[in-house]
Parts: structure tokens; sequence; C-alpha cells
């Protein structure tokens, strides 16, 4: 066809116009001409070339998915709500100002909104940023909030893995000056309750802080221009082994073969209260003032984490790093541990599930006179949760409700349709969660497999001889036993047995 010939002789121009490097405005002219001659060309086609599909890095959650992810939900919030925490919301998109020069190397991920005539936006990162936005904007000092929101990273998905472009934080903080770590080990507790109460299987809570990071880097002989760019190399030594963070720290950030050797010896120690006395008295680290200080509130926290009942579960570990620019202080991270299940080995790799940290500057960014609000939070890591609840529940075969419905309301005859919708509109006015099959003649048997299928624990059938006694046949699904209830009764007799089931 002579379009495509001339869509094709114009991509040669465009490539030649390149390889020569030419005027960038007559580049873009000649791409924006190909741009358009392959959209006349497409627009025929456009119907057969159309695939539905979702965007790269998200997904479509069905019935059965919500039902997982609603449990999670629950245990979350209900966590959250138990130790006190109020509920905010925010934009999903900020200012890109907002949110620019807050988390380090991971700004490249920042989706940008395109320029509408107006302001720069940006998608969320995260939900610590807006928080403290909204700290700086409305003069808060003092609140335990959580928000749980959706937030957008443009990432390399692992979807398997619980790794996408879209998807849910769970975040809870406490703002405000309070006394040393009381609010950081609170924190942790929720996290520890959190994981208990999901039935994840065995975790650990790694916890490190900045300022005993910083505090090595200094003492190994790191520059101080570069403690955020070797930080970030730490960070991921829970995903490589030393020996490539070492060759990223020497060949492509320039740290001295030396100083990368000394931070080796410090970044793979890991431990408990044991390792904080040692390092406490460790002739380095001792002299400098950040880590002597980190090492002393560390040890605060082990002490509060102890009278929680939680010190079990708690790793002092210097290879915590955290890449985001803006922690101060106690860092933390919850990782799965193998799994003994044969089934979900999977989950193993779906990794860290929580983390969070001390952010006592972030607030300050934000507020025209620099005012500082000290703040504490965690992340809850709802995706890779949902990643291995759903792996498990499909390991184990066990049948997911997607609805509450408490009772279909039947007919057991003909022309009853009147008196369904008579019964079903008593019970919804009593708050009971019930449904009909909308056939006006249905078959009773096919209502009673509607029940099998949905997991309906009750049917509520209406028959001419009940309604002239007075009395609905209400039938268990499970044990298929069938009591009469006077009418007046059955919302109570139908709560009663909801409880049971």
């Amino acid at each position: 066809m002579a379009e495509e010939a001339a869509v094709r002789a114009q991509a040669e121009t465009v490539r030649r116009l390149k390889q020569d490097k030419a005027d960038p405005d007559e580049i873009a002219k000649e791409v924006a001409k190909l741009l358009n001659m392959k959209a006349q060309l497409g627009a025929d086609e456009g119907k057969q070339k159309f695939v539905l599909k979702t965007p790269k890095g998200t997904r479509d959650f069905g019935p059965k998915e919500m039902a997982i992810r609603e449990r999670a939900f629950k245990a979350i919030i209900s966590c959250f709500k138990r130790h006190g925490a109020e509920v905010i919301d925010t934009p999903v998109f900020e200012l890109k100002e907002t949110l620019t020069g807050k988390y380090g190397e991971d700004s490249k991920l920042i989706y940008d909104l395109k320029d509408q005539g107006g302001e720069l936006l940006s998608l969320r990162y995260d939900l610590t940023v807006p928080f403290a936005r909204y700290l700086a904007m409305n003069k808060i000092n003092n609140i335990k909030r959580y928000h749980i929101a959706k937030v957008y990273r443009r990432d390399n998905p692992a979807m398997t893995r619980g790794r996408y472009r879209e998807f849910y934080q769970c975040d809870f903080d406490i703002a405000g000056q309070f006394d040393p770590m009381i609010p950081d080990a609170e924190c942790l507790k929720i996290v520890h309750e959190i994981l208990t109460d999901l039935q994840l299987g065995d975790f650990v809570i790694k916890v490190n802080d900045r300022r005993i990071l910083d505090g090595m880097f200094a003492v190994c002989g790191v520059p101080d221009s570069k403690f955020r760019t070797i930080c970030s190399s730490v960070d991921k030594l829970d995903k490589v082994p030393w020996e490539e963070v070492r060759s990223e720290m020497v060949g492509e950030k320039g740290l001295s073969p030396e100083a990368a050797d000394r931070i080796g010896e410090y970044v793979q120690l890991h431990g408990g209260l044991d390792l904080i006395e040692r390092l406490l008295q460790d002739p380095k680290l001792s002299q400098n003032k950040l880590a002597k200080e980190g090492l002393g509130d560390m040890k605060l926290l082990f002490e509060y984490l102890t009278l929680f009942g939680i010190t079990g579960k708690i790793s002092f570990d210097l290879s915590l790093a955290r890449g985001l620019d803006y922690y101060t202080g106690v860092i933390f991270e919850a990782v799965l541990l193998q799994q003994e299940n044969e089934h979900v080995e999977e989950a193993v790799s779906v990794g860290s599930v929580a983390g969070g940290g001390r952010y006592d500057g972030l607030v300050g960014m934000f507020d025209p006179k620099g005012r500082k609000v000290p703040c504490v939070g965690v992340s809850i890591g709802i995706e890779r949760i949902f990643s291995i609840l759903e792996q498990r529940l499909e390991a184990s075969e066990e049948k997911i409700r997607t609805t509450e419905t408490q009772v279909l309301v039947a007919s057991a005859q003909k022309k009853l349709l009147e008196e369904r919708l008579k019964l079903i509109s008593e019970l919804w006015d009593a708050g009971i969660k019930a449904e009909m099959l909308y056939k006006k003649n249905p078959k009773l048997l096919n209502q009673l497999q509607y029940c099998e299928d949905t997991g309906i624990p009750l049917v509520a059938i209406v028959g001419e001889q009940e309604l002239k006694d007075g009395v609905v046949k209400l039938r268990i699904v499970a044990t298929r036993e069938e009591v009469n209830v006077r009418r007046e009764s059955l919302v109570e007799e139908i709560r009663i047995r909801t409880n049971q089931c």
C-alpha cells in the first residue's frame, strides 16, 4: 500500500536525521510528521489491533481477590484503631515540587503528569510526604493517624511478588514531641501485632538507626557528600551479596576500597542488646557523637520492646539502610522468613512486608518558618501480604465467600413473587443481608443450588401453607435441617443462626 510505503520512507528520514545528529527542532518536526502518518494509517485498522488489557504494573481485582484483600484490611485497620489512630485522606496527586528531592535515587520513579497549562503535578509516590505536607499546611503539631490509599511508582514491576506500579499503602504515623523511643517502640509493636494476626508465617523485624549508619560511614572514611549514595548501596544488601555492593561502592560511586572494606566489617553484624553494648564499647564508633547517640536510643528501644515481649522477633541489623532521604533516626523493616509449607515456597520471594522509621526533618522542609514536627511511622506492604494470602488460599483450596448474604428468600411454589418481595423488604429494613433470584417462578432446586454455590447459610422459604400458618420455613443449608419460624421472630432467628455460622 502507498500509505505504508510513505510511513516507511518517513521513518527512514527520521533515522537518517538522528544518525547525522541534525538540528533537534528539525528531528522533532519530522518525528511529529511520522507519528501523524502512523495515526492516520492506524485509524482504519484500530478496531482489529486494539487489545483489551490493564496497563503494565496494574491488575484488576475480582470478587474473590477483593474478599481476601478486605480480610487483610480489616485486620490492619482494627490494629490501627486499637492504638488510638485517627484517619485522614489526601489528594492522589501533589504539586511536583512537593515530591521533588524527598526520595533520593528513587525520585526517578515518580510519575509526572502532563502539563495541562496550569500547575505541574505528580502522582504521589508514598503517603509519608503528603502527610508531612498536610501537617505543615495545617500547622498541626500533634496527631496519631492512619491512611490507607493507592500510591504510584514507575518501577519495573514483578507482579508475582506483589510489586506493582499502582498499589495500596497502609500507613500509621505518630507526629509530635515526645520522650525518646516510646512512639518508635509502639510502631514496632503494631507491626508485630499485624503480622501475627495475619498468620503469614515466621518473620523478623530488622531495626537500625540512620545516625548509627552515618556515624559508621564517618569512621570508615566515607566523605560527607557520599553518605546518601553509599547508604543507597548498603540498602541493596538484602537482595545482593556484599561483594556486588562493594563493587558498586568502589567502581560506580568512587569510594576507596579501604573505606568499603571497613564498612563491610560493620554491615554484616546483627544481633540484639548484646551487639548494642559491644558497639557502645567499639573504639571508633563510641568516639562518634551521632553513632553514640543512635546506639543509646537503640538500647532504650530494646528495653521498651522487652517490656512489650516482642524482642524474639527483633534483630538489630547494621545492613538495614532504607534508601529514602527523609529518615533521620530509627529505621525498621519486617521480612518474612523461609516458609516450611511446600505449597507456598514462592512466598519466600515476596520479601519485605512492612517498613518505616523516624523522620524528624520532613515537616520542616514544607513549613515556611522551618518549624519541625518530629514523626515516626510504619507502612504495611499490603500488596505483598495479599500475594502471600492469595497463594496460600489457592494451595489450601479453601472456598472464599465473596458476599456477606445471610439468607436467600425463596419460594416453593409458583405465583409467590409478591410474597417474596414483601418478605425480603422486611428483612432489608431490619438490617438483614438478604438476596432472592430475579425470576418470577424460580425452581426450588435452583434456589437451593444458588445457596450452595455462593455459601449463603440460610434459606427463608415462602409457601402457601406457611403463609396460612403465619410462619416461614427456615432451611440451614449445611445440614439441610428445616424449621418453621413465626414471621415476627424470623429476623431474630436469622441473627442467632448466622452468628453461629
